[in-house]
């Protein structure tokens, strides 16, 4: 969707600068993450000058905590923005916070981004529990090269 080209950017959008700035990144960052296809503007200038929404931020927003607070690399970052379910949840706080909808739709809405979240939960919940599994086999495996270790620095022991 093509923004018109006017002297000011449509009402509830962001320059990319704009968005850099309330959302901690860079705009080299924000140009990187287009590149890779993590992060599309909602439109452009004519002139060519990205244009972001609210729904954008939030994707900003969200791609930093995954990488900074999960330790998530792009490609994990990318996985997790591709599932339906975030995408649905996103959808569905823009239109209720922004959009003017009927009660009955707010309803709906909120009824999507329970089943949209309960999901992404479980998701969460399978992949927290893999990463459990593997920092234990991590935690077996080092001490099992403690004790190789001490092995051989005691000379009654011999090699394994």
């Amino acid at each position: 969707m093509t923004a018109p080209d006017t002297a000011a950017p449509a009402t509830g959008t962001l320059r990319i600068g704009e968005l850099a700035q309330r959302t901690g990144v860079t705009t080299r960052t924000l140009r990187y993450w287009e590149e890779l296809g993590l992060l599309r503007p909602s439109g452009h200038r004519t002139g060519g000058e990205r244009l972001y929404r609210p729904t954008d931020m939030a994707r900003v927003t969200r791609i930093r905590d995954l990488q900074e607070l999960l330790g998530f690399s792009l490609a994990e970052v990318r996985m997790v923005l591709e599932t339906e379910d975030v995408d649905t949840l996103d959808l569905a706080r823009s239109e209720f916070r922004w959009g003017d909808v009927s009660p009955e739709r707010r309803r709906q809405l909120l009824g999507d981004a329970v089943a949209a979240n309960q999901r992404l939960l479980l998701r969460l919940d399978d992949t927290l529990s893999r990463i459990h599994a593997f920092r234990d086999e991590r935690a077996e495996k080092a001490d099992q090269l403690t004790e190789l270790l001490v092995g051989l620095d005691d000379p009654q022991e011999g090699p394994m």
